[in-house]
């Protein structure tokens, strides 16, 4: 009996209107689990080899996986994945909520969506059935306005929404899937890709609250064990008092907070936005995700030149801090949260936003953009600047119609500001930075959709100075040695595989990153893999499989880019990270080194068996992972 999943993936064909379930057999999910592996087996038999992300050929998959709806901390997520419109290559995206475990109760491991609508449409799911449902009241609404209307209509205000906002209607690349109001699968454009498919939304309702399980019992006492543990794991003691926020110190302190468009590693008004001064100043109430102890969803509420903020939006993540925050310059916490709102609202991606802002800022600090090209001065620290800016993106309306596709595309289209791209493959460069953790130069690097921070564990879990606590997780792995600070030899980048292997396992298996993990997390490798067993009685499941499923991942990904043509060539860093660092701390004048970066990607690529000239699978590779059907699809 399979137990964990539903056995049933809804397939949507938007163009005919058609509806249809497909059961896979159990080797299916054995050999995929779930989110993003799974939906790369449709992706890859399915999408047309050079087609653009919004072309109607393109298909988007929603995938669970077995832990989704569990009774246990950090399972309820979901992947999406499609051909990115805003990235070199595939796109993948995780989201949180109450989403994904509402529509595992509905009755789906997941839901593929293939061409396009002839109308505007939003997919109703409930109780293991789908219908296709007029959207044209909504286009338009902010996704507020969106969600209550749906609940309205279906008369239902425990319907869970998942949908794209005004700015993908726009086509805007950067646009991300909301849900909830406040979480998102931003970063690779998934929301693009949703809108050009004429799908706005999609509502889940199941009844069902309980699925079957292989060993309820167990599985319970591991979660009491982790809700009861979280005192006593400082880190994730951290998250619950002041969410991801809790890491602005930690970062500026070593030099790893991007300010000024990462011109420099610390910001000197930092505490401004600080987890801690967020809770002492706004903090309305935690919030937390499906059956979550951490609770580390922060909800606000503030105002800003009489702008408000209210407590639905949720509160800006340690990124967005970043983003809008450090590398726009900008120290105003309630101007952060009020953009926070306006790309929740609107469904923007906050890191790629943010952070192309930033990137027009820095380009007129240079005298590569001019008040009349603008409309208006563009100065790092104008927090009135950045809000009017970040508006005429969601409207693409002046020199917001430039920006709304990314910086890179922002560059192309203007022929200038090249050197001040911070992008890998299309994708700007999350909130912490290589200089300070070395292996993320390298995971940035070689990561199929670019520019990544949840696809490794960091450097300092295994450095000097790591607690044992970390340090005897990561043994488990087989990374028995502590590492010097800012290495970069052979052994930080087995330390950088092996652990992207376990994230990448993360993101197939749907868990939560904060929640399970190798080093510093509530449940580390054993704990992972002792859950799996009892949601899917496969008693021999084992770290060693874990492993390999998230190896199988990597290599999807990577053939998936290497059939669009993308190369070793394209696993570059932006030239900027090659260029010593200003201001104060531990990073100030520190430099990435080409010769370093470029050693680890050959080593990375041959540890992991992939062609070292091209950086891509071989097939026989490709075979030894039961992958030998991806060279003929």
């Amino acid at each position: 009996m399979l137990t964990g999943y539903t056995g049933k993936i809804l397939h949507v064909d938007l163009s005919q209107g058609k509806i249809w379930v497909e059961t896979p057999d159990e080797s299916f999910y054995r050999t995929y689990i779930g989110g993003s592996a799974m939906g790369l087996v449709y992706i890859l038999k399915d999408v047309p080899a050079g087609i653009d992300g919004l072309d109607p050929a393109n298909v988007l998959t929603w995938m669970l996986s077995a832990p989704t709806g569990a009774p246990i901390s950090g399972q309820s997520r979901m992947c999406v994945n499609a051909r990115s419109p805003l990235v070199d290559g595939i796109g993948d995206s995780q989201c949180g909520g109450f989403f994904p475990a509402e529509l595992k109760f509905a009755g789906f491991d997941g839901i593929v969506f293939t061409g396009k609508a002839p109308t505007y449409q939003y997919l109703w799911i409930h109780d293991g059935e789908a219908e296709l449902r007029d959207a044209s009241a909504l286009w338009g609404k902010t996704t507020s306005q969106a969600e209550a209307h749906i609940k309205q209509e279906l008369e239902d205000p425990k319907i869970e929404i998942a949908q794209c906002g005004p700015a993908a209607e726009k086509g805007t690349r950067l646009a991300a899937i909301i849900n909830m109001g406040n979480r998102a699968n931003g970063r690779t454009g998934m929301g693009a890709v949703m809108a050009s498919k004429n799908l706005r939304a999609v509502a889940v309702r199941g009844k069902t609250r309980r699925l079957p399980l292989a060993n309820a019992q167990r599985l319970g006492q591991l979660a009491r064990w982790g809700a009861g543990d979280v005192e006593n794991n400082g880190d994730v003691l951290g998250l619950r008092e002041y969410g991801t926020p809790s890491v602005v110190g930690f970062q500026n302190t070593i030099g790893s907070l991007p300010t000024l468009n990462y011109t420099q590693g610390q910001f000197p008004l930092a505490d401004h936005i600080s987890g801690e001064t967020m809770k002492d100043t706004i903090l309305k109430e935690n919030d937390t995700c499906f059956a979550c102890a951490v609770r580390c969803k922060r909800v606000v509420e503030t105002e800003w030149q009489g702008r408000p903020v209210e407590g639905q939006h949720g509160g800006p993540e340690y990124e967005t801090l970043g983003t809008f925050g450090s590398y726009c310059g900008v120290d105003d916490l309630p101007a952060v949260c009020l953009a926070n709102k306006i790309c929740n609202e609107n469904g923007l991606d906050t890191i790629g936003t943010g952070a192309t802002i930033a990137w027009a800022m820095e380009c007129f600090q240079n005298g590569l953009f001019t008040a009349d090209d603008v409309g208006y001065p563009l100065h790092f620290g104008d927090a009135a600047a950045m809000i009017r800016l970040l508006e005429q993106m969601v409207a693409r309306e002046g020199f917001g119609e430039v920006l709304a596709d990314g910086s890179r595309r922002a560059a192309e289209r203007l022929g200038k500001g090249h050197a001040h791209l911070i992008t890998v493959k299309g994708a700007e460069a999350p909130a912490h930075m290589p200089q300070a953790k070395r292996s993320l130069g390298l995971i940035y690097a070689v990561n199929a959709f670019g520019a990544d921070h949840q696809s490794s564990e960091h450097d300092p879990m295994i450095e000097e100075g790591a607690s044992d606590f970390y340090l005897n997780r990561l043994a488990l792995l087989g990374l028995h040695q502590v590492l010097a600070p800012g290495s970069l030899d052979s052994e930080k980048v087995r330390y950088a595989l092996k652990t992207q292997m376990f994230y990448s396992f993360l993101d197939t298996a749907c868990l939560c990153q904060f929640v399970w993990g190798p080093s510093w997390e509530m449940f580390g490798p054993q704990e992972t893999v002792q859950m799996m067993v009892d949601v899917t009685g496969w008693n021999d499941f084992s770290l060693e499989e874990l492993l390999k499923v998230g190896e199988r991942r990597l290599n999807l990904m990577r053939a998936f880019n290497a059939r669009e043509g993308l190369t070793r060539a394209q696993d570059q860093l932006p030239a900027k990270f090659f260029q010593p660092l200003q201001g104060e701390g531990p990073t100030a004048g520190v430099a990435l080194d080409p010769a370093v970066i470029e050693r680890a990607k050959e080593e990375y690529y041959t540890m992991l068996g992939w062609d070292p000239a091209t950086g891509q699978p071989t097939p026989q590779g490709l075979a030894e992972l039961g992958l030998a059907w991806v060279n003929n699809p």
